[in-house]
């Protein structure tokens, strides 16, 4: 999509159109102000008029800088600018007595300054001496006005049947621009519209500040039966609309126009096309040796083997791992540790295979996986820390080079048990931010009481994960699950949960990389991953 101030087709003969307003903002400076205070210097701030049916109206007041006659004010001022009005501007100085507020009453003025709108636009950056009373000049004083543009970013939204508003995408915000063109994008239709074409979807925009308080420029409302219909006739644009400007200014139109610049179906194949199609689940366990699990030897320990009731490590291991066998043709599953000190020389390391075969770190089917657990325990040193992304860059070295191979054959699950939170969360991320890319999901279970808060912040259910330096995460890919939370469950329950996301996530990268099932058009029948129904045909819209 793209918005901005371009207008639409021409009015009919005889027609006036109303106007369409742009966002623009203003940042205001001052040098040599006059010093009213005879102990210390003044305490500036700028009130801002509009004209408006020939009377001055406030329409904002900037911060107080406090004792400066050279003040540069953070407040900014937002405006609507119309190109074919004539919008007179009055900037106030004054000495500010008391906090800052609406009134000026006891306040000294300082000079005063008045232009258009369309002055400071047309120059982006003007100054004017300051005037006192009668058209004096006061003193050296002048007012610096800048002029910027938007930073719009746009937020699209689902209306549930509850009326509630689920947001299913929000762009990049582009710099400076009054008529931005965003990156196109694909959202599957479920997520738009619960493939209900008629469902209403709200669009709004916003103008992008760095503190978080984003300024409202306007909204509509569509469905996906409309943009459908409106882009197939070539008149694919809303005004986008901001109701209190609406009711304030009788001629008022829009806040601009958002264009619809292209819209796409694509075919996305079911998770069971993939299978089907011969696609193997490659299945990785990482288990947590460090020494907050407390001795094997004592049965308080996390890795306690307890001959009657297996504990957690096991639980979920198995109730995992005998899913993904079921997708996996030669059933052998590479099972990792990490955070212990490993014989012979008992060095600390974060990638050890527990079979202690570094050239083959692959068990036979999930009983080869719980007996090379069992034997692994009393050979090494549990000891720490908790360090995670070694072994998500090991198997995401795997699942690359699969990748080369541009066929969907092979995806890798990667299944993480710990007790506590990651250490290494700065290089987690970065690895999961890499791993995004990849035919790879990754499961954390957390075993134990511990605060699993800050793990959460992995998994991208609540919003966009990032490395540390900024890059967001191409798709989510990390499910994070409490174990406490399934303790009671039956292993079957504790296998949807955990591998819930998994089904989506695999559909998500091979359709990003445009790979279908191999061996063309499959149709699944039957039972298929827990919690899933058999399903072959999606559809996604990409709208830039």
């Amino acid at each position: 999509m793209s918005a901005g101030s371009e207008r639409g087709a021409a009015a009919p003969a005889g027609v006036v159109p109303a106007p369409r307003a742009s966002k623009v903002e203003l940042r205001l400076s001052c040098r040599h102000l006059l010093d009213r205070d005879p102990l210390t210097k003044s305490d500036p701030s700028v009130v801002l008029l509009l004209q408006s049916q020939s009377q001055w109206v406030q329409v904002d007041r900037t911060e107080v800088v406090r004792s400066s006659l050279h003040p540069v004010f953070s407040k900014v001022f937002t405006l609507d600018y119309y190109f074919e009005e004539v919008q007179k501007l009055r900037f106030e100085v004054y000495d500010t007595h008391g906090p800052s507020s609406l009134s000026c009453q006891d306040d000294d003025f300082l000079g005063g300054m008045e232009c258009t709108l369309g002055q400071i636009v047309a120059q982006k950056k003007m100054t004017r001496s300051l005037l006192l009373k009668f058209g004096r000049n006061a003193g050296k004083s002048t007012i610096t006005d800048l002029f910027s543009k938007s930073d719009p970013f746009l937020e699209l939204y689902r209306v549930n049947d509850d009326q509630s508003e689920q947001l299913v995408y929000r762009t990049e915000v582009v710099k400076n621009n009054l008529s931005p063109v965003w990156e196109p994008f694909k959202v599957s239709l479920s997520n738009l519209c619960s493939c209900e074409e008629t469902r209403p979807l709200k669009c709004l925009v916003w103008d992008y500040d760095s503190r978080g308080k984003h300024d409202f420029i306007g909204e509509f409302s569509t469905t996906f039966e409309e943009m459908q219909k409106a882009f197939g006739e070539d008149q694919a644009q809303w005004d986008c609309v901001n109701a209190k400007y609406k009711q304030k200014k009788r001629h008022y139109k829009n806040s601009g126009v958002v264009i619809l610049a292209d819209l796409k179906f694509y075919r996305v194949h079911s998770f069971l096309d993939y299978i089907m199609g011969g696609c193997q689940i490659h299945f990785t366990v990482a288990i947590d040796f460090t020494a907050s699990n407390g001795d094997p030897r004592n049965s308080c320990s996390l890795h306690y083997i307890n001959p009657f009731q297996p504990n957690e490590y096991l639980q979920a291991l198995v109730a995992v791992g005998e899913i993904c066998q079921d997708y996996d043709s030669d059933k052998r599953f590479s099972a990792l540790g990490f955070g212990a000190r490993i014989p012979p020389k008992y060095e600390v390391s974060h990638d050890f295979a527990i079979n202690f075969n570094p050239e083959d770190d692959e068990c036979e089917g999930i009983q080869g996986v719980v007996e090379a657990y069992q034997n692994c325990l009393p050979r090494v040193q549990l000891y720490g820390p908790t360090n995670v992304a070694p072994i998500i860059s090991k198997v995401a070295r795997m699942a690359a080079a699969e990748e080369h191979t541009g066929e969907a054959s092979q995806y890798y699950i990667l299944l993480v048990l710990t007790d506590g939170v990651v250490t290494d969360m700065a290089d987690t991320r970065e690895a999961i931010v890499r791993a995004s890319h990849l035919p790879m999901s990754i499961i954390i279970v957390g075993v134990g009481n511990a605060d699993f808060t800050d793990m959460q912040t992995l998994d991208g259910d609540d919003g966009i994960l990032r490395s540390p330096r900024g890059e967001p995460a191409l798709r989510d890919i990390v499910q994070f699950v409490p174990f406490r939370e399934l303790k009671s469950a039956s292993p079957a329950a504790l296998a949807k949960c955990v591998l819930a996301e998994v089904p989506r996530q695999l559909v998500e990268f091979y359709s990003y990389k445009e790979l279908p099932p191999r061996g063309g058009d499959t149709h699944a029948q039957g039972a298929g991953w827990p919690g899933v129904r058999p399903a072959s045909v999606s559809s996604t819209v990409g709208v830039p």
